[in-house]
């Protein structure tokens, strides 16, 4: 099993999606729950794409973790 950090992000009248450790595979969607669909299904196509290729899976690097700022 593969884990991989997706970023959804609030676009001009839809949302889009994308993998930090997956260059290349992005996806949108009209709401965020689509565009998160969209991101998973791509990201699917993208390893299964890989292996054909018998190319390597990328290891899993990025992180995200929320802040609190205050002032």
């Amino acid at each position: 099993m593969h884990r991989f950090l997706i970023v959804i992000e609030k676009a001009n009248g839809n949302y889009s999606a994308y993998s930090p450790d997956l260059p290349g595979c992005v996806a949108t969607g009209k709401t965020k729950d689509q565009a998160a669909k969209s991101i998973h299904e791509a990201i699917e196509l993208h390893i299964q794409g890989l292996k054909e290729d018998h190319l390597p899976i990328p290891k899993a690097h990025a992180s995200a973790e929320y802040i609190a700022i205050t002032g």
